[in-house]
């Protein structure tokens, strides 16, 4: 269930985000469940040591389900070599420093045990049954499922993790397996695949109350909770841009005018309704990159249709799904995602992008009108 994969990006093309926005990126500071490839895979910094890009997202930490397909012990540490199915990668556990000075507890305890055979409580044998089962839990064999969380380090030209947690998962059923494998590619739709961007203006505070980039964030977080609250299939730009006005106008100016208790956005300056106007539209294109909202004609009045909530659009789909699947070619498998997209756009609009599409299929598979029969391809029920 792994994403396709995706073509390695160009040195040319690609340039490392500056280090003074990595910490503005949540992936930065997450223990990001990436794929072994992929963890294998990613760029190194050119800046610092131990971070690396993944789609030009500033990883460090990494959280890896696994088999483990060999085992090295010393001293200090074990090396475990992890396979999640799509590659193998070391991981380095420590042993906890008990254990190195005073044995295994499961020998140390087993000469006290006899005291408690009796039924009495015994506080010292109870902990030493819990260190065991601590101990039991961090010494894993081949074959056995292995979970472990760190940062991600290159050691003689070989990238692994150093544990900062690790422990042996009991999964008879395969239960935890299957979640993770469900989760996964959902995260990589969700946030791994879609780039590392901020807008130019990020570090320019060019508008009042702030920087452009909290601005920004906090206009898109209003127009989606308004979107939220009203479930409104449709609006215009203006219909929405009293939302935003507090944003811009709400910083006290030394002017008379702007002093006055009942002024209200038509006594600001020039500039104020031209931040206005460009604060709305970049709020409303990510709306659009999100898929949240799209629109159907592309004209002077500017209608935006909200995805989930354009019926035409989610009868377009289901209809096309239908249609399709009858014949041989899909019969099995179902259509592919971009497959649907493309008869959408020839049937329905040309501006209905991937993202929307997605929430569109999601919605109908919330319905039970369709069912996805494998990672991209979805079939009518």
């Amino acid at each position: 269930m792994q994403p396709e994969a995706k073509e390695p990006e160009e040195d040319s093309v690609w340039e490392e985000p500056p280090s003074v926005l990595w910490g503005l990126d949540p992936m930065f500071n997450a223990f990001n469940r990436l794929y072994v490839k992929d963890i294998l895979q990613m760029r190194e910094s050119c800046l610092v040591s131990g971070i690396y890009f993944y789609n030009s997202h500033p990883i460090f930490k990494v959280d890896v389900l696994g088999t483990v397909v060999y085992k090295r012990e010393r001293e200090d540490f074990f090396c475990y070599g992890v396979d999640d199915g799509t590659g193998v990668i070391n991981s380095l556990c420590w042993k906890d420093e008990q254990w190195r000075y005073q044995g295994d507890p499961a020998t140390s305890g087993a000469r006290s045990f006899g005291s408690s055979a009796r039924g009495d409580f015994n506080p010292a044998n109870e902990l030493k049954k819990l260190r065991q089962a601590q101990h039991s839990s961090s010494h894993l064999e081949i074959g056995e499922l292995l979970r472990v969380r760190g940062p991600v380090k290159t050691s003689r030209q070989q990238r692994e993790i150093m544990a900062s947690t690790y422990y042996k998962v009991s999964d008879p059923v395969m239960a935890v397996q299957i979640s993770w494998m469900m989760e996964v590619p959902q995260l990589y739709r969700q946030c791994y695949d879609k780039p590392f961007q901020l807008d130019s203006s990020a570090q320019n505070p060019n508008i009042q109350g702030g920087s452009a980039s909290y601005l920004l964030g906090r206009a898109t977080h209003i127009l989606k909770d308004f979107l939220k609250e009203k479930e409104v299939t449709s609006f215009r730009p203006s219909d929405v841009q009293d939302l935003l006005q507090r944003l811009v106008f709400r910083q006290p100016q030394k002017t008379a005018s702007e002093q006055e208790p009942e002024a209200g956005p038509s006594s600001g300056p020039p500039t104020s309704f031209k931040q206005l106007g460009e604060l709305l539209q970049k709020s409303l294109q990510i709306l659009q990159d999100e898929g949240l909202v799209f629109r159907k004609v592309k004209s002077q009045d500017e209608v935006y249709h909200v995805t989930e909530r354009d019926k035409d659009l989610l009868m377009a789909v289901r209809d096309i799904l239908l249609e399709d699947c009858r014949r041989e070619k899909y019969a099995e498998k179902g259509c592919h995602i971009l497959h649907v997209l493309s008869s959408v756009r020839q049937r329905y609009s040309r501006n209905v992008s991937k993202a929307a599409l997605e929430l569109v299929l999601k919605a109908l598979e919330c319905n039970s009108d369709i069912i996805s029969t494998s990672d991209s391809h979805y079939t009518i029920l």
